[in-house]
């Protein structure tokens, strides 16, 4: 037996918030997302001493944004990665395919390997909440959005748009700069490698077979995906080791700085492949939206900020200026890093043509994951 997060709407959260352990989730009753098992009808789960509801929210949370992720690289193997049994779903687009080869020949590879974790991800977090008898997360009623109609996709509906995105690129510099840390210059704002990508809606997939005619402009689609896949990628780097730092269980800690680095190694391998993208200036026939790759290694660009081949972390300021400078991810300042995240995919435009109620989930979800805090 199942039972809705609305059965549990009736419970009384006062002594939850005089412990401190209480999260906003029960802002999500009667949406009929949050599941629970059949031990954990008469009471929240979280409150069986196995899980704290922190614990239960952080790990939610990640749930819900590996589910996301999933979705935009189940279409992206769709289109140009390998097909077999272990990722599923579309046939290939040979012209795509070729187009995202130029940034390395081994992407259809690195986008299965990219799909498969995340898979991995949300279905052992969902799990792992199940095997405690916490409620665990599905986004299956969002899956609306129609996808890409190109040679290779399967079709199906979508929760992410990856038609319509603004792609902050600022990670490439902030990365590589040596001075500053978002964490301690929160009013620093790092310069974007791709300034044209961080204006206008662009698409990071053939939406049908006509944008695969015009090689320059496939080639700018390849681009842009190249770019999207680090810039979705830097952020479970964040996300992670964020929320570890809130975590109660020595467990749900294991969880939580295990994924994350994973996260990590696709940030890295994807930075690597971005610098590879071939400089060149596009306009979308369908949008009329220019874009403009540049040389990032020929001025006004180059530099050590723009440096192609600087794919790891520049020693930075961190945590305090009176220490030396250290090597790091970031940022990992975890106030409110879950709303954050949220605000940050929805900002790229990830999510248009996305319902309110998907929304409101996923701003409960963050909040629920924001209040969590260790007991000491």
């Amino acid at each position: 037996m199942q039972n809705t997060w609305s059965s549990m709407k009736a419970i009384n959260r006062r002594s939850f918030l005089r412990n401190g352990l209480t999260t906003a989730g029960i802002a999500t009753a009667g949406m009929g997302l949050l599941t629970t098992s059949a031990s954990a009808v008469e009471d929240f789960p979280e409150n069986s001493g196995i899980l704290t509801p922190g614990d239960a929210a952080m790990l939610r949370f990640a749930a819900a944004a590996e589910i996301i992720e999933t979705d935009l690289w189940v279409q992206y193997n769709e289109l140009a990665g390998i097909q077999d049994t272990e990722v599923p779903g579309g046939t290939g687009n040979p012209a795509f395919t070729t187009a995202l080869a130029v940034l390395d020949s081994d992407m259809s590879q690195y986008v299965h390997d990219n799909t498969d974790d995340e898979f991995t991800h949300q279905n052992f977090l969902n799990a792992y909440l199940a095997s405690k008898g916490a409620a665990t997360i599905s986004l299956d009623q969002f899956r609306t959005l129609p996808g890409s109609q190109a040679t290779g996709s399967s079709g199906k509906r979508r929760i992410t748009n990856l038609t319509q995105l603004t792609v902050d690129t600022s990670w490439w510099t902030r990365y590589r700069d040596d001075s500053h840390n978002p964490d301690l210059d929160t009013s620093f704002t790092f310069p974007q490698a791709i300034p044209t990508l961080f204006t206008g809606q662009h698409t990071a997939i053939p939406r049908t077979d006509a944008d695969t005619t015009d090689p320059n402009f496939l080639q700018a689609i390849a681009n842009t995906a190249g770019f999207h896949f680090a810039t979705i990628e830097q952020g479970g780097s964040s996300l992670y080791p964020s929320m570890a730092q809130r975590a109660t269980s020595v467990e749900v800690l294991r969880i939580l700085i295990s994924i994350g680095p994973t996260e990590t190694m696709h940030f890295q391998t994807w930075s690597d492949k971005a610098g590879n993208a071939p400089p060149l200036t596009a306009t979308d026939p369908v949008t009329h939206v220019p874009v403009t790759f540049p040389n990032l290694n020929s001025p006004p660009f180059g530099g050590e900020e723009f440096q192609t081949n600087l794919i790891m972390p520049e020693p930075t300021p961190f945590l305090s200026r009176k220490l030396p400078v250290c090597s790091v991810i970031r940022p990992t300042e975890t106030k409110g890093i879950a709303t954050n995240v949220v605000n940050f995919l929805t900002s790229m435009g990830l999510f248009i043509g996305q319902s309110p109620s998907f929304f409101k989930v996923l701003s409960d979800l963050a909040r629920d994951a924001d209040a969590a805090r260790r007991p000491f």
